[in-house]
């Protein structure tokens, strides 16, 4: 280990906060402004967390759906979004009743696993079609690294959703966001941005989301820190996608972000505060 990393280790967050949003902040400078049009975002307005995270409806699928999901044991802690996390994302999914799903970071499938059983209890069960692409820049289905394993996950993302029985609805994409999206046909409902975290990543990520976007359908983010501020205990933050959603807003995008805030379940650190967040038309 070299000096810098050692010294980088040492240094307590609230000093290595404030370098951090200097790096991320000189970064996204040097990008030249982006078009964004908001026109397709599900309005503020017309948005209610109570009853998106409260509704017994949801309750009674997600208890249902977790009962499947749970023996996955799929770990915390592993850069995934962590179990009250998983929850939310289910309600989201759940109460929207999105037909289709965009995720941008697969990693061990936590989510997905969640994303998925959503859409069958919502949808599939009833009828209605439902598909969900996830993509993510490494292979995470590799059948000879077995990239899962290094997490102490049992089973591949795909072999999780093929053991739900959701196979037939669900597609796993190997590539990067941005040139994902630059190729993409296909609209969605509801994506979810959750791979690079930089602030140049999600300033671009987030113009080119919306190119495919269905009308009022809405983007959710993960790791948003209103205000850069720290929402746990360990003092953790990541400032990229609160800095990349800032400067579209000061370039006049129509954005707004609702915080989930704090959830009536527990996520991490004996707390019950999420960093997800959906991105919404101010209008």
């Amino acid at each position: 280990m070299n000096v810098k990393q050692l010294l980088s280790d040492s240094m307590p967050w609230s000093l290595k906060r404030p370098l951090r949003v200097h790096r991320y902040k000189k970064k996204l400078m040097s990008i030249q402004p982006l078009a964004c049009d908001a026109k397709n975002l599900r309005s503020m307005g017309e948005t209610s967390l109570t009853d998106l995270l409260d509704s017994g409806e949801v309750e009674r699928m997600w208890r249902e759906s977790n009962e499947r999901i749970a023996p996955f044991a799929i770990p915390e802690g592993t850069g995934g979004v962590n179990l009250g996390d998983r929850r939310a994302i289910y309600f989201l999914i759940g109460a929207l009743k999105p037909s289709s799903v965009l995720e941008i970071g697969t990693h061990i499938g936590a989510s997905t696993v969640n994303i998925s059983s959503a859409l069958f209890a919502s949808r599939i069960r009833a009828g209605q079609p439902a598909r969900l692409v996830s993509v993510d820049v490494s292979d995470v289905n590799d059948a000879k690294a077995k990239p899962w394993l290094k997490y102490g996950v049992k089973e591949s993302p795909r072999e999780m959703v093929r053991t739900l029985g959701h196979e037939g609805f669900v597609e796993f994409v190997v590539d990067a966001s941005l040139s994902y999206f630059s190729k993409q046909s296909q609209s969605f409902d509801f994506v979810f941005l959750d791979g690079d975290h930089s602030a140049g990543a999600v300033y671009r990520e987030i113009p080119a989301a919306l190119k495919i976007l269905n009308h009022n359908g809405v983007i959710l983010l993960h790791d948003y820190f209103p205000k850069l501020e720290p929402l746990w205990s360990d003092g953790s933050m990541l400032p990229g996608p609160f800095l990349a959603t800032e400067r579209l807003a000061r370039e006049g995008a129509g954005l707004a972000v609702l915080p989930l805030g704090a959830l009536p379940w527990p996520t991490k650190l004996h707390s019950n505060v999420t960093s997800l967040a959906l991105l919404l038309r101010n209008k």
